[in-house]
């Protein structure tokens, strides 16, 4: 398997899912016993974890004593943006420190040195051991990023919900209006895959709030929405699908539809990844859809482009021809059995035979490598199957998204970084102008921009590991051609009314 990235990405998943969480105080006799020791490591504590396959994450722990000798602690991963992760136990004596984070299973261990000012010690998360040493710190840092919009926004910017009643779920989001005379046009933002929540927050970035308030800026209005189950969003997200996120889309379109300083013939999609593959479907069942632009969004189906972004990422993190042979064809045997075999049991019990057995092929060093522990064996292998086996991953492997990009008419722009791993350029955009074209489309503009990744941002080899350490969020050439395009195409329909 692909050691450098699947230690990667175990480590992001694991993390991601204590968002959400509040902490409860400690109170056992043990940390109640030793509260006045625990008043030497009271306070924030930052260290920066190095992560497999060049990315870095920052965790801060915060550490404070309450009057009845209670012990309050929670971590923060900042890049990530996850804040208020419980950690449910704290122990400290002669120097040496407990941290245990049971949601993530994880924890600290290390010894404060004799200045006071820092901690030098380890990070185990699913027997998974990385050095990490604490630094003192007097603030929170700064986690805003150099685009990110500063308050007071020239516009106005209302916290909205509003039902998909035929799935059941309440939606919540943000809408932006601009300032001036109205009725404006109007933008529904689309997130990628995974659960994201109204900013498309990843890696301490935030895509959505960059977009919208650079577009409200120009004029049109930006409505953007947590995904089902997400902040203020309800919802069963683990059981929907792409289809399902569509009619999420279109209960957002009678939404703004029913807002009287919106212009109901000029509203518009815009998908990022995933989202650029909902935003079609969305137009095709939809004749209230003026347009739509396809950030990255894929052409081909979703089986072609996991076998592309692995091969991609794992060369660009500089893994061995070997290794990806051998990955490739693991994938290619779980896919076969997830297209082939309907029922989950079954399914379930021939993924994990091919875990089990690609594991029983691996060293001791490799597994070490992989994340992958004796203890949580189980667990962790269960939590890929039945991701796999996930009605989001049945779609995807096989949805074709050309025979629907054929039945687009509406205006499409279609742009993709020349730099993306995760949704391939050449392959995709070719793909998409194909489709648009043989369906009569007569309206479409697809460009790659040089130098951009998957977020659009400025990279050097556009590997995810990259993300979090760029400072930009989105290039602003790329803000400038969709605000461009967007503006062209709504004053042509406005006038043409």
């Amino acid at each position: 398997m692909n050691k450098k990235v699947v230690v990667c990405l175990l480590l992001l998943f694991v993390i991601t899912v204590g968002s959400g969480c509040v902490s409860e105080p400690i109170t056992s006799d043990e940390n109640a016993n030793n509260s006045m020791d625990l008043e030497e490591i009271e306070g924030l504590w930052l260290g920066i974890l190095q992560v497999q396959g060049g990315m870095e994450l920052r965790l801060l722990f915060n550490v404070s004593i309450s009057p009845d000798g209670s012990v309050n602690a929670t971590m923060d991963s900042l890049d990530q943006g996850v804040k208020g992760i419980p950690v449910e136990a704290v122990t400290y004596k002669d120097g040496n420190l407990h941290l245990g984070v049971k949601s993530i299973r994880g924890a600290f261990d290390g010894t404060l040195k004799e200045d006071g000012k820092t901690i030098e010690g380890e990070w185990k998360q699913s027997e998974l051991t990385l050095p990490l040493v604490l630094s003192r710190i007097n603030e929170t840092p700064d986690t805003r990023k150099e685009q990110d919009p500063v308050k007071p926004y020239p516009y106005d910017e209302e916290e909205v919900t509003y039902e998909n009643e035929e799935a059941g779920v309440k939606l919540a989001g943000t809408l932006t209006l601009p300032h001036s005379e109205g009725p404006f046009p109007a933008v529904i933002l689309i997130s990628g895959s995974g659960q994201q929540n109204r900013d498309e927050e990843i890696l301490g970035h935030r895509p959505f709030l960059v977009l919208s308030d650079y577009l409200t800026r120009r004029g049109t209005a930006v409505l953007r929405v947590d995904d089902r189950g997400v902040g203020g969003s309800t919802g069963n997200f683990s059981q929907a699908t792409t289809e399902d996120f569509a009619g999420d889309v279109l209960a957002g379109i009678e939404y703004l539809k029913s807002r009287e300083e919106l212009d109901p013939t000029r509203i518009g999609l815009i998908g990022h990844s995933e989202g650029g593959l909902i935003a079609p479907i969305v137009a095709v069942q939809s004749h209230d859809i003026a347009f739509i632009v396809m950030m990255a969004g894929p052409g081909i189906p979703g089986e072609e482009i996991l076998y592309l972004q692995s091969d991609l990422i794992s060369r660009a993190e500089g893994v061995d021809n070997e290794t990806i042979s051998r990955n490739e064809a693991l994938m290619r045997s779980m896919y076969s059995v997830i297209k082939k075999e309907q029922n989950n049991t079954i399914a379930e019990e021939k993924l994990r035979k091919l875990l089990a057995d690609e594991l029983a092929n691996m060293s001791e060093e490799e597994k070490q490598s992989s994340g992958y522990s004796e203890a949580d064996l189980d667990a962790q292998v269960n939590a890929q199957v039945q991701a796999l086996v996930s009605p989001w991953m049945r779609f995807f492997l096989t949805y074709d998204p050309s025979p629907t990009l054929m039945q687009v008419k509406c205006p499409v722009l279609a742009i993709n970084g020349e730099k993306d791993l995760q949704v391939p350029p050449d392959e995709n955009l070719q793909a998409i102008e194909k489709a648009l074209k043989a369906g009569g489309n007569s309206d479409y503009t697809v460009k790659e921009l040089p130098g951009l990744n998957h977020l659009f941002q400025t990279a050097e080899t556009g590997s995810p590991s990259e993300y979090a350490k760029i400072n930009e969020t989105i290039s602003p050439s790329a803000l400038e051609l969709i605000g461009n395009w967007i503006s062209e195409h709504t004053a042509d329909m406005e006038n043409k009314q």
